[in-house]
């Protein structure tokens, strides 16, 4: 079965509580579950992880790479600024492995030290913008590109 982590960086752990006007109001045991039925709804192994540390979270896509999967990625913070992080990912599209950037709001919308990402060079795409959406989608473009 094709494996997917949906991988989530700092504060992803309070979703519901923090500026819900611009995360949205579900939390992250919703987004669990949610991406558990995406997986399940489209045959793949989907497992949904956060961390609010950046070795973490670059050990986990070295993981991917080692283990095949495939990774949904909203490095939250990090996306600005950890190139750590970024040459993480990069081994991931290297290996011939999908990696699509999510981000719940649209970060060309909001500040603007928000507007670049170093992430978004080396991943096969980027969803931005629709909130819980935004990861169904980027599961939903893993699911076409894997059947194409």
């Amino acid at each position: 079965m094709t494996r997917v982590l949906i991988l989530n960086g700092p504060n992803l752990g309070r979703l519901g509580v923090r500026e819900p006007d611009v995360y949205g109001a579900a939390s992250y045991a919703d987004l669990v579950a949610a991406g558990e039925r995406w997986g399940a709804e489209n045959d793949l192994e989907v497992q949904v992880r956060q961390t609010d540390d950046e070795s973490e979270l670059v050990g986990w896509l070295h993981g991917a790479v080692d283990d095949g999967a495939h990774v949904v990625l909203n490095p939250a913070a990090f996306t600005h600024y950890s190139y750590a992080l970024r040459d993480a990912a990069a081994q991931v599209t290297k290996a011939g492995l999908l990696l699509v950037e999510v981000h719940l709001s649209n970060p060309a919308a909001r500040e603007e030290f928000r507007h670049n990402s170093v992430i978004g060079g080396v991943a096969t795409g980027t969803v931005a913008g629709f909130g819980f959406d935004s990861y169904r989608l980027a599961v939903l473009a893993i699911v076409s590109r894997l059947a194409a």
